[in-house]
Formats: structure tokens, sequence, C-alpha cells
């Protein structure tokens, strides 16, 4: 059984710093993408980063590029998403998301992931 649990959300001030966690069991992650998305209050859930199987390779929203890092760590099932310079905009509901093909020109849509995490809240204010 796929199961994606997310972790690491808090309140945090502007600038500061966090580093939420997707830990994944039911599957081997080596072999799946992994997408991370955000859902602000009144909006639609947001794709902000993706790390793809076969080579690594990442991608990001413009909104958190140069501020969000993604990686996988295949041998603790574990994705990560640092985030560095945070903004009281980027309050939201943080998801982990996965699927065993992503096209790379829609890592961003949410129907190109087929599992998903129950949330993690992500708020930044002083």
């Amino acid at each position: 059984q796929v199961q994606l649990v997310e972790s690491g959300g808090n309140l945090v001030q502007p600038g500061g710093s966090l580093r939420l966690s997707c830990a994944a069991s039911g599957f081997a992650l080596d072999y799946y993408a992994i997408g991370w998305f955000r859902q602000a209050p009144g909006r639609e859930r947001e794709g902000i980063s993706c790390i793809m199987s076969s080579d690594g390779a990442t991608y990001y929203a413009d909104s958190v590029k140069d501020r969000f890092t993604i990686s996988r760590d295949n041998a603790k099932t574990t994705v990560y998403l640092q985030m560095n310079s945070l903004k009281p905009e980027d309050t939201a509901v943080y998801y982990c998301a996965t699927a065993v093909l992503v096209l790379r020109s829609d890592w961003s849509h949410t129907d190109e992931y087929d599992y998903w995490g129950q949330g993690t809240q992500v708020t930044v204010s002083s």
C-alpha cells in the first residue's frame, strides 16, 4: 500500500528556514517521481517542486526558485524540501505526491500524480 507522510511543518518568522520531509512506504521510492505542492486558503493547489526518478532532475516554480531545494534519500525512502528565506506568502498546507510516470512538461499539474500525503502546515508570520 503506497503511503506518503509529510512532517516538519511549523510556525516560522519571515526570513527563517524549515525542512519538510516526505516519508514513503509501500513502494520503491527510487522508481517514482515525487512532487511537492502547497495550498493556501481559498487558493488552488500549486506545484512548487519535483524530483524525477530516472535522472534526479529537479524542477521548481518561479515563486520558490533559489529559495527551496528538493532532494531525495532513497536509502531512507524520504524526500526533503529545504525552504529558506521564507515569506508570509509561503504560508500554506504542503503536500507531497508521487507517481511512476510524470511528464516533465507537466510536473506541476496535480493530475500527474496518483498518491498524496495528508499535508503539513507551514505558517510564516512574525
